[in-house]
């Protein structure tokens, strides 16, 4: 979906040169399924409700990527969210709140809702709940800014979704004037963003197909 990024400028700051880290996908898997492991998904989404800066990188990128093997999704093509959607675009915030929570509730690292949660707060002037949800909005966006820097096929961004594409595209200040080519691959789909000779790589991961 692509929204008003009222906080991109705001994202622009915390995105330091943080350390590149491999994703292995098939550990993030195996980790959020074993209750012994300190990255089960129950230990660490407690975490990130509560209080998400007490998650760690690693912690963050298994919460993010381990999306890919959940279940309880919530699809910007459900019923759900399109209320959701159609509540934003009405400027409907405080049905956005009452929705909103309830798809919080059922898929709380997904960061469309995250962003209308934001400006729906923000417009009711809850800073309280605005800045817990940035909080986790800043952990997740910024493992993705981290997964690699773009310039190839091995070192493209790694995004769960085309929705989180959108919202990478928006922090990077990678505008209309860029053409979009794409690649298929083994477990998802590149796209590659180009102008005046620069390309970008983005790789949208389709695990579950």
């Amino acid at each position: 979906m692509k929204y008003h990024f009222f906080l991109l400028l705001v994202l622009f700051s915390v995105f330091g040169f943080s350390q590149k880290s491999k994703i292995d996908l098939k550990n993030i898997e195996k980790s959020l399924k074993n209750s012994d492991s300190p990255y089960n998904y129950e230990k660490l989404i407690f975490k990130y409700k509560g209080y998400p800066k007490s998650l760690d990188s690693i912690e963050a990128q298994y919460l993010y990527y381990g999306r890919n093997f959940r279940d309880d999704k919530v699809s910007t093509l459900d019923d759900g969210f399109k209320g959701l959607a159609d509540a934003f675009k009405q400027g409907n915030f405080e049905a956005c709140i009452k929705l909103g929570k309830v798809l919080y509730d059922k898929d709380p690292t997904n960061l469309d809702i995250l962003l209308i949660l934001l400006r729906a707060y923000d417009s009711q002037k809850d800073g309280t709940n605005f800045m817990h949800h940035l909080n986790q909005f800043r952990l997740l966006t910024e493992r993705i800014k981290n997964s690699g820097d773009g310039t190839s096929e091995k070192t493209a961004y790694l995004v769960n979704s085309v929705g989180d594409e959108y919202i990478l595209l928006n922090i990077l200040n990678i505008g209309k004037d860029y053409t979009r080519g794409s690649k298929p691959t083994k477990d998802g789909m590149f796209d590659i963003w180009e102008k005046e000779g620069r390309k970008l790589y983005i790789k949208i991961l389709y695990l579950n197909l």
